[in-house]
């Protein structure tokens, strides 16, 4: 069983950062965010923490240090453990082969990253919606 309303967001960009937390906390209040700055902090983090608390969503940044989105997602295609959680790609680019690259390694979605706040807070309640469906 996973916690319901805890998202692990993973993003180098602490701008980025910050605008998705104001954008999650926009559409509700009650979530449990944990941040890591890059792909292998995601896997560290998710190989700390029991069933119990593993999060209803991972959002991922598709340019990161370390491993980037892409390779996060292969690390974590490989284990029964992540299958039921959410992964969501957000990134600049609208490169067609990132695209189907991180759906066909297990992405629920891949999203570019919006130029305006409002949009930023349409896509935090598709994503927490995601959460909700996933509890």
């Amino acid at each position: 069983m996973k916690e319901t309303h805890t998202i692990l967001l993973a993003d180098d960009d602490p701008d980025d950062q910050e605008l998705i937390v104001h954008a999650f906390t926009e559409v509700s209040p009650s979530f449990k965010l944990h941040i890591v700055n890059d792909g292998k902090e995601v896997i560290e983090f998710l190989t700390t923490v029991s069933d119990s608390r593993l999060p209803c969503l991972i959002v991922l940044d598709y340019n990161m240090p370390e491993l980037n989105g892409e390779q996060v997602l292969q690390k974590l295609s490989n284990n029964k453990r992540y299958e039921s959680i959410p992964k969501i790609v957000l990134s600049t680019s609208s490169n067609p082969k990132n695209i189907k690259d991180c759906l066909g390694k297990g992405a629920h979605a891949y999203r570019v990253k919006p130029d305006n706040f409002s949009e930023l807070v349409v896509l935090a309640k598709e994503m927490l919606d995601l959460c909700a469906n996933a509890a």
